[in-house]
């Protein structure tokens, strides 16, 4: 059996969806350790990918989304997000016209995790969206199924909660910043629930707001 479509368009629409609804429980637990304001980046960043994307509806969304996050929202993932859709947009642009999309977008994610890492000289156990993307990469490179890599990119981002941040503003806090997951790592997570709830759309993943809180 094939692997489902990816339909870049529908991927970011649910996307900044799952966003405007899941923006309050992001910023609660951005405020436990951040700076509070990952919640209106990833909302706002995302409804200016929207509007990209209808003003230019040929354009691969993907590639669209990129552009938006590198150049126009702040905070620290902001940038981070922008390598990753980069990375997914460069890979699903070099796949055949049959094309394998699941092994484009494996490879994407994976090149979207170094990018990030060379950047932000983040690792696993970090604190950070690296320990969603890592293990959404790995579910990918096993076959997993869409549904099964958004759970397994979501229990690394609770698995958060016990980890002792060692990049950013969290890493100040020490060990008070324990008890609640990083909202960047939900929200990297969140995109993953995107592409499950469009090519897998009878997977039973709840909804956005249950899917990032603890």
């Amino acid at each position: 059996m094939s692997a489902p479509a990816l339909d870049q368009h529908a991927i970011l629409q649910a996307y900044a969806d799952a966003a405007v609804a899941a923006r309050d429980e992001l910023t609660r637990l951005d405020q436990l350790a951040g700076d509070g304001d990952f919640g209106d980046n990833l909302r706002e960043g995302l409804a200016a990918v929207r509007a990209g994307i209808e003003a230019a509806p040929g354009e691969p969304a993907f590639r669209t989304g990129a552009q938006v996050f590198l150049d126009e929202v702040g905070g620290t993932s902001g940038p981070l997000l922008g390598l990753l859709l980069q990375s997914v947009a460069q890979a699903l642009g070099t796949a055949g016209a049959a094309g394998d999309e699941r092994h484009a977008f494996a490879d994407g994610v994976r090149e979207g995790l170094a990018a990030i890492q060379r950047v932000g000289e983040a690792e696993v156990g970090d604190r950070t969206l690296v320990d969603a993307l890592s293990p959404a990469a790995d579910a990918l490179a096993e076959g997993a199924g869409y549904a099964d890599v958004a759970r397994r990119a979501r229990q690394g981002a609770l698995d958060t909660a016990d980890l002792r941040a060692r990049q950013g503003r969290a890493s100040y806090l020490g060990d008070r910043a324990k008890g609640a997951p990083d909202a960047g790592a939900l929200g990297v997570a969140l995109l993953f629930w995107a592409v499950a709830r469009v090519a897998e759309p009878d997977a039973d993943l709840g909804d956005p707001v249950a899917f990032v809180s603890p």
